[in-house]
């Protein structure tokens, strides 16, 4: 029996799904990081990766043949030759590359993806102001990775691996499959990643991994991608004009399209997917916000309470700090939370009304840039669980909401793997 395994890293924890050869799930297993854990990730991540796998039953563990790992997009981190990390990583939501941000304008094409203050370009370029001079930074001894690149590493051995999802806020070519001249050209790079098709092999899991889990001999490693594209590909759509919302600490828009758009103006960019584009963008609000508010209980209880009908008159713009990067991308975008009535059912409906805006106002903004129409919109992430949210949201949406085929990131993952057996 054909198994393949899904591994998740998302921003509170990680999550596994082995699969087998119908799209059956055999296996799961979860590990929640804590605020202190995030501090020194990369430990923390390795710990992760390995508590996951060990958890799985060892029978299951002895089936397995494909492995693919999808992490944050524009989680970063630097590592020496041995694969060990040099400094912290910088996270996905980190918006100190706004430091440098004239410098990219300069370096990179109107309106690229990468001209964002949460890229990963924009972070190489400020590890490259920040150590400047300093033995740390010498290129040829420091490899610039992503999330989901390290940890593949730690079961493949192979240093300095990526893949073109993660790679494109890099400014890698996502057309030409390439770095582009532009960026080869910038002075004292490190050694950027070897960039493969998500879901090709890169290499077999190594004979001290393998040792330790109980994997079989030739278990290979693929190319992995980010968590959000993992998100649609669980959801189950496949045709264009279908989308994913991702409700989870942010919230997430990918719509599935013919036509490929790129606007750095409003945070828009497209992930190739085949022979298709996967477009949209990510902003700040989302559950980080709801769960500094409520637990989650009271969210569950208070949404009882809200009449989807009814259109909330608060008109927020929802973010625990300023900074918002689609549909607005702007790093000094402030919070919008006042005013807030004393009743918590009026603040959370005001709440999840705003959102659903956001939401709706990023959808609008892909139609007029010219995408496929949309059709459908899946919910993947925590805030899939919530109705009265999915109500509000189709209000505003005018389309379908209906939940993703499967909730877990690390299923699409699973796929990923799977498709390329």
């Amino acid at each position: 029996m054909m198994i393949s395994l899904g591994i998740d890293f998302g921003t509170s924890g990680a999550r596994t799904v082995a699969i087998d050869a119908t799209g059956k799930t055999l296996a799961e297993a979860k590990h929640t990081f804590t605020g202190a854990e995030l501090a020194t990730a990369p430990a923390q991540w390795q710990t992760g990766l390995f508590c996951l796998l060990e958890q799985l039953p060892l029978e299951l563990r002895q089936k397995i043949e494909a492995i693919a790992i999808d992490g944050t997009s524009s989680t970063v981190l630097l590592c020496d030759a041995t694969g060990n990390p040099i400094v912290a990583p910088l996270l996905y939501n980190d918006d100190r590359g706004i430091a440098v941000m004239d410098k990219l304008r300069a370096i990179a094409p109107p309106h690229h993806v990468a001209i964002g203050a949460t890229s990963s370009l924009a972070k190489l370029l400020w590890w490259q102001k920040a150590c400047r001079g300093a033995q740390m930074c010498a290129p040829t001894k420091i490899y610039f990775l992503h999330q989901a690149d390290w940890l593949g590493f730690l079961l493949h051995g192979q240093l300095g691996m990526s893949d073109y999802h993660n790679a494109l806020k890099l400014g890698y070519d996502v057309e030409r499959l390439c770095y582009p001249d532009w960026l080869l050209k910038l002075p004292a790079l490190p050694n950027l990643p070897q960039v493969l098709t998500p879901g090709a092999p890169v290499g077999e899991v190594t004979v001290e991994v393998r040792s330790r889990l109980g994997l079989p001999q030739g278990c290979v490693v693929r190319a992995g991608t980010t968590d959000s594209i993992a998100a649609f590909l669980a959801s189950g759509a496949n045709s264009p004009g279908e989308a994913v919302t991702s409700l989870g600490s942010t919230l997430v828009l990918k719509l599935l399209s013919q036509t490929r758009v790129e606007d750095a103006r409003s945070g828009i960019y497209s992930h190739r997917l085949g022979d298709l584009w996967l477009t949209g963008g990510a902003s700040n609000t989302g559950g980080a916000v709801l769960r500094h508010f409520f637990t989650d209980a009271e969210l569950e209880t208070l949404s009882s309470q809200i009449d989807p009908n009814y259109k909330s008159p608060l008109d927020y713009y929802p973010l625990l700090k300023a900074g918002d990067r689609f549909p607005i991308n702007d790093p000094h975008l402030p919070p919008r939370l006042e005013p807030r009535p004393e009743n918590p059912v009026e603040f959370l409906h005001g709440l999840l009304e705003s959102m659903a805006r956001i939401e709706a106002r990023g959808y609008q903004l892909l139609q007029q840039l010219g995408v496929t129409p949309l059709r459908c919109v899946y919910t993947a992430g925590g805030g899939a669980k919530n109705a009265v949210w999915s109500q509000i949201r189709a209000r505003h949406l005018g389309v379908p909401v209906a939940q993703s085929a499967h909730a877990e990131a690390a299923y699409g993952t699973a796929l990923l793997a799977q498709m390329s057996c």
